[in-house]
């Protein structure tokens, strides 16, 4: 191979890494930007699910490291890549859902269907969150020990994610409810709350990778 061909190449690498780079920057700062505005969504439940997507990505890069220490890491990525995935969907289906509540709030029409949106989705960022810390602390224990931070930082990312949303359920639904699915939503804040104590306590300083 030439050095011409080589370097042609390596910039072409480069040149690739940079534009999705730009395209990544372009798409969070648009998210930070909605949500910093005035409009009312996104809001809350998008940063939330938000906050989930980087909890899952640094999962996967944990994972990614973690090969030879943990057979079913490969599995772990794979699984972290699709709730990170499943994430960016939430963070525009909970602004999606609240807009159509206003709608049907001004209209008086499918009401009751449109507050249960504001239900679901925020339930699903839960479990998308209480998945992605029982994920983090697996990592924590089993994967590459000079990453067991990022995994720590994951599932306290995760955490904080998993009871928002579930504060998101408490208000959207008629006060004093007894609705399983705020009984669901605690659950799992707790679980995830519980797994990142757990896998923060056990931490040991950050060395080379």
């Amino acid at each position: 191979m030439s050095s011409c061909a080589s370097s042609w190449r390596a910039a072409s690498r480069r040149s690739e890494t940079t534009d999705h780079g730009s395209r990544a920057r372009v798409r969070l700062n648009h998210l930070l930007r909605k949500i910093a505005s005035g409009a009312p969504a996104p809001a809350s439940g998008s940063a939330a699910a938000a906050a989930v997507g980087a909890a899952a990505a640094l999962v996967q890069k944990v994972a990614t490291l973690s090969g030879k220490q943990w057979s079913e890491a490969a599995a772990a990525h794979d699984r972290a890549e699709q709730l990170r995935l499943r994430s960016e969907e939430l963070v525009e289906e909970d602004s999606l859902a609240y807009l159509a509540f206003l709608d049907a709030a001004r209209s008086g029409q499918d009401l009751d269907s449109a507050r249960n949106r504001t239900i679901d989705v925020p339930l699903e960022i839960v479990r998308t969150a209480a998945e992605v810390a029982r994920l983090a602390h697996l990592l924590g224990e089993k994967g590459n020990q000079n990453l067991r931070v990022d995994a720590s930082v994951a599932s306290i990312l995760a955490t904080a994610a998993a009871e928002s949303a579930a504060l998101l359920v408490k208000v959207n639904l008629p006060r004093e409810s007894r609705d399983a699915r705020l009984r669901e939503a605690r659950r799992l804040a707790r679980e995830a709350k519980a797994l990142g104590s757990l896998t923060a306590s056990a931490d040991s300083p950050r060395r080379a990778r």
